[in-house]
């Protein structure tokens, strides 16, 4: 597998992180969802990216036979 050069980020950031302190403050925001439902969302995502790219390798693994 070949990755093309022009699809890279010009830095990587190693670290993000993020204080909504002022949000809460100025514009009296506070967040809906909590971190431990944010990341449960993001993991369901990601399994079920996973699984139809599996579909999809498994249909094309089966075209080639």
């Amino acid at each position: 597998m070949q990755v093309d050069p022009k699809y890279f980020r010009p830095a990587e950031v190693d670290l993000l992180l993020g204080d909504a302190g002022k949000a809460r403050k100025i514009l009296g925001w506070t967040p809906k969802v909590t971190f431990k439902a944010l990341a449960k969302m993001m993991i369901e995502a990601d399994l079920k990216l996973a699984k139809r790219e599996r579909v999809v390798a498994d249909h094309q693994a089966t075209e080639k036979d």
